[in-house]
């Protein structure tokens, strides 16, 4: 037994694959933003353009010219892993800071005017544009993607079946998007819910195989509701070149350690479900209806009250549903060697809160959203935060 904030958690001690084996990536959205005003500004072209010197392919543009995205190299040690997190963040502030502008780990923009989108000069975003029309109007905001190695596509698939009743509780634990422009939208995380109006995105269906799999995004792109394999924006989706799973459910943390911590249960629960796939065992197949009202509670109220059962429809509270989750991949994480990070990270959550929480306690202090930005500012870059705007 582990004892995390108080509570027991049993050991699960099921037949895994080999964790160890499982390589890691992360890629990181943040957002730009004027260090004065503390508004979002479309200036990422020239971050990208200098941090490249530094990073080169690590760093690159996205959709909104408010946005920049990094990403690390594969990493089979979480110690590793770290190491990478915390260079390129630097090097992207350090770009930034030379620019004269900032980087911010939010979902969402805390001030600044978003509408209308300044779409990145690239022809697929241009595309899109044309395609998706006004939903770009609210694609301002920055999520933490995690990319687990696994054996095939097949098992990808299969193990994403498995990964279906996870996705409310890891969004609950990132939740980290609770302004837009200056107001508070009364959610945990709004990212959530902007991504929920595209046509492809959210929780992924059930699937039989790779095989259906591949019929339904074969249909989806001759309906149009996919440009093209890169707009799949389920929250859990096997790589159409690489023998990788995609983890696309968390919005991006302010602290780098809780991005270290989503990207350990991400492994730790790929490797479990290969695992029960190994041994034939089959997913719950979860209604999608019911997953989604996970989602809708998850993104409203982060760890701050209670979360559905996606299994019984029931309200939990939020720490129950963690530790269930500790209790599905937690002799995985022991076996990848990430266990007594993965316990303290998780002790500190449940003790601090999660980002949105963080984020209102910081504008709670003075009522001012400047200090909410400024906060950002620093648990972005790994600093401490300054005594003006700590809440």
């Amino acid at each position: 037994m582990a004892n995390i904030a108080g509570r027991k958690v049993p050991v699960d001690a099921g037949a895994l694959w080999g964790v160890r084996s499982l390589a890691i990536g992360i890629e990181e959205e943040f957002l730009v933003v004027d260090p004065v005003s503390r508004e979002v500004v479309s200036r990422a072209d020239a971050v990208v353009a200098r941090a490249a010197g530094v990073l080169g392919p690590c760093v690159s543009a996205e959709v909104t010219r408010f946005q920049v995205e990094v990403m690390t190299p594969p990493s089979t040690s979480l110690a590793e892993l770290g190491g990478h997190v915390s260079h390129i963040r630097g090097a992207a502030g350090e770009a930034a800071r030379a620019e004269g502008v900032g980087v911010v780990a939010s979902g969402s923009p805390v001030l600044g005017a978003v509408v209308p989108v300044p779409v990145t000069d690239k022809p697929r975003y241009r595309d899109s544009a044309r395609r998706f029309r006004a939903l770009l109007d609210e694609q301002c905001i920055c999520g933490v993607h995690i990319h687990v190695d696994v054996p095939d596509r097949e098992r990808a698939v299969l193990v994403s079946n498995h990964l279906r009743p996870w996705l409310p509780v890891l969004l609950a634990m990132a939740a980290n998007s609770p302004y837009w422009c200056g107001r508070d939208t009364g959610y945990a995380s709004w990212r959530t819910l902007t991504w929920s109006r595209w046509p492809v995105s959210g929780p992924p269906p059930y699937f039989e195989s790779v095989a259906h799999y591949d019929a339904l995004v074969a249909t989806l792109l001759d309906n149009g509701a996919l440009m093209d394999v890169g707009t799949i924006y389920w929250d859990v989706r096997p790589s159409a070149h690489l023998p990788t799973i995609e983890l696309r459910v968390a919005d991006v943390p302010a602290d780098p350690e809780v991005t270290l911590l989503i990207a350990a249960l991400a492994r730790a629960l790929v490797a479990t479900a290969l695992g029960d796939v190994e041994r034939g065992e089959s997913a719950w197949p979860i209604p999608g209806e019911l997953l989604r009202s996970a989602y809708w509670r998850a993104a409203r109220d982060g760890l701050s009250g209670s979360g559905v059962d996606p299994a019984s429809g029931r309200l939990l509270p939020a720490t129950d549903l963690v530790l269930r989750l500790l209790h599905r991949c937690r002799a995985a994480l022991d076996a990848g060697g990430d266990l007594t990070f993965a316990m303290a990270a998780v002790d500190r959550l449940l003790r601090d809160g999660d980002g949105a929480s963080r984020q209102r306690a910081a504008y709670a202090r003075r009522g001012r959203l400047t200090d909410v930005v400024d906060v950002l500012l620093d648990r972005t870059a790994g600093r401490p935060v300054s005594r003006s705007a700590a809440p």
